[in-house]
């Protein structure tokens, strides 16, 4: 793939970007979100069809119209989220749409069933593969998704994120039969946040930054930090020479402990998180895609329930039953998704300003509108939300003001603690600054804040300590006058303090 683009509705998606992959090579894809990953692979698979570029495939020129097309040539993907039919048997899903016939049309179920157990025989996969899918477990089911790949004969094999929803034990069973495709001649593009598995099992790495191709490496020539301050798109030299700052405002006065949450798991994506937040003090939460931040954050906000480990609260064991528990503890969360898990955007700033006040502003099932005006005008003022009025639909502000609208929501509750996730994503660096000088003085007021970021330099600059998770683990601490940029990427990419 040579100087690919791709936009959406204007927006650039992929630009000049590339992909080269080898027979019987098994190329490793990464990079953050919106990095373009995703829709490299939809453009590979047929989903999407590139603005621009050009493809070549087994030595000619190609392009997929549609998936069924790219599978008939030999491409074949896997999704994180596999797409099989539960309640089918295993053979059936093996081998969906173009099941082996006997006269009349009938199916020959001897054949189909012989056939789906010799596929995964190849990856020492022994089951009943006349059983429904759903009685296996995810790991199993991922090997029916391969071997369904693989039925179709194919020379390349797209896994997107196939480790994330397995145990290690599983992990290693699916690293051996990627192997097991390479040994055969199969190439495999891998995509995958979990850096160990990347340097296991890849041959080469692709990095991808805001919709482009940014390096490519054999992996024995590129190291964790390398690959890491490539994704992040941070020069290694300057990383590692940088210390810290801060944000305007100056330093804000620590209380005692607030939050403690202790070894905590939440299914298969988070195994032992910990961290701990005092008043008055703003915590950053740091790690990679897929390191398990959001979910830790979720989890501490009863949103997702924590499988094991303990979470206390002002100075109270935080077992929640959900978010309302949450939030009448004295939390507030604002999701990364501002757009999906945010804003209603059908409805008026005030409206979706005071949204988890309203019990407190309703009275036998009456707003109390003068009182819903007050707290909307004094909150307008105090953080700066730029409108036209209260009643203005918040759709029509810019992605700054309507962050300001979702603080506001959560600072009207008057909260003990607030989870940021990705406070300042997709707003524009004016009121990004604003955003940032706001939380300080927040935290200098006394409120604990939960900053969850993937820009460096916002955790760095803006966290009195950060924890850095990677795959699912707390893997460092750091102190406000010991981090660096360097600190927090080195223990990204090793698993502990440089």
């Amino acid at each position: 793939m040579t100087a690919i683009t791709k936009s959406f509705g204007g927006v650039p998606a992929l630009s000049e970007a590339s992909l080269e992959v080898m027979p019987a090579e098994i190329m490793a894809l990464v990079g953050q979100n919106g990095a373009g990953k995703s829709t490299m692979i939809k453009i590979i698979n047929g989903a999407y069809v590139h603005d621009s570029g050009t493809i070549a495939f087994n030595g000619a020129p190609w392009t997929a119209g549609s998936p069924q097309q790219a599978q008939r040539a030999g491409i074949s993907t896997i999704f994180q989220e596999i797409n099989l039919i539960g309640y089918r048997s295993v053979a059936e899903n093996i081998f969906l749409g173009r099941e082996p016939k006997r006269s009349f049309g009938l199916l020959d179920w001897t054949r189909m069933n012989t056939q789906a157990a010799a596929l995964l025989a190849r990856f020492d996969v022994n089951v009943d593969v006349r059983a429904p899918l759903d009685r296996f477990s995810t790991a199993i089911q991922q090997m029916v998704a391969i071997a369904r790949a693989v039925s179709f004969d194919a020379r390349l094999v797209i896994m997107d994120e196939p480790t994330s929803s397995l145990d290690e034990a599983e992990v290693s069973v699916l690293l051996r039969t990627i192997q097991q495709l390479k040994s055969e001649g199969v190439a495999v593009i891998f995509v995958s946040h979990k850096l160990d598995e990347l340097y296991k099992v890849c041959d080469r790495v692709t990095i991808m930054r805001d919709g482009r191709t940014v390096a490519v490496s054999a992996m024995k020539d590129i190291s964790k930090l390398q690959l890491v301050a490539s994704m992040l798109g941070r020069d290694l030299a300057e990383v590692k020479k940088k210390g810290a700052t801060a944000f305007e405002g100056g330093g804000s006065k620590i209380g005692g402990e607030l939050l403690t949450a202790e070894h905590v798991s939440i299914g298969h994506r988070v195994h032992d998180a910990s961290l701990d937040i005092r008043r008055g003090e703003i915590v950053g939460l740091a790690g990679l895609l897929g390191s398990g931040r959001t979910e830790t954050a979720r989890a501490i906000f009863a949103a997702d329930r924590k499988t094991s480990g303990s979470i206390r609260f002002d100075g109270q064991t935080a077992e929640y039953n959900g978010p309302a528990d949450a939030i009448a503890a004295g939390m507030g969360y604002c999701s990364e998704d501002r757009k999906t898990q945010g804003i209603v955007p059908g409805m008026s700033v005030a409206e979706n300003l005071t949204l988890a006040l309203m019990p407190a502003l309703t009275r036998s099932g009456m707003l109390d509108e003068a009182r819903q005006r007050e707290v909307v005008e004094r909150f307008i003022k105090e953080i700066g939300i730029k409108c036209s009025g209260p009643n203005q639909k918040i759709r029509e502000l810019s992605g700054g003001n309507q962050q300001k609208v979702l603080l506001a929501r959560w600072l009207c509750m008057n909260p003990k603690l607030l989870i940021l996730d990705e406070p300042t994503r997709g707003i524009d660096v004016g009121a990004k600054a604003e955003i940032q000088n706001l939380i300080r003085r927040l935290a200098n007021e006394g409120l604990g804040v939960l900053m969850i970021s993937s820009e460096l330099e916002e955790i760095v600059e803006g966290a009195n300590r950060v924890f850095v998770l990677r795959e699912g683990r707390t893997v460092a601490q750091l102190d406000h006058e010991n981090i660096t940029e360097g600190d927090v990427m080195h223990a990204m990419a090793h698993g502990h303090n440089g």
